[in-house]
């Protein structure tokens, strides 16, 4: 059975992650957590010898239409309404710190 994770380590997974986490949802989350881990420990029990590999519980089928090659929208009229360009991209304002 998976043991009981400390904040401690729930902040090195935010970090990991690249998440912030205040104090509050580190005490709301790392026991959250700590029951996932146990399930997943669960899970890990349950005799899967008879059972065949697959990718999907049930059989997916995707219905795809053929690629068609078409007239794309002209620059100028993609960047019209765009609140920020620079006549050839998009600008859109940083979100990832160190990026």
């Amino acid at each position: 059975m998976a043991e009981t994770l400390t904040p401690e380590q729930v902040r090195k997974v935010a970090r990991l992650a690249r998440l912030k986490l205040t104090d509050e949802e580190l005490q709301r989350l790392t026991p959250q957590l700590s029951d996932v881990l146990k399930y997943v420990d669960m899970l890990s029990e349950v005799d899967t010898d008879d059972v065949e590999p697959m990718a999907h519980a049930i059989e997916v089928h995707n219905v795809l239409r053929p690629d068609e090659t078409r007239e794309s929208l002209p620059r100028e009229q993609a960047l019209a309404n765009a609140p920020n360009s620079d006549d050839r991209y998009f600008l859109v304002p940083q979100i990832i710190e160190g990026a």
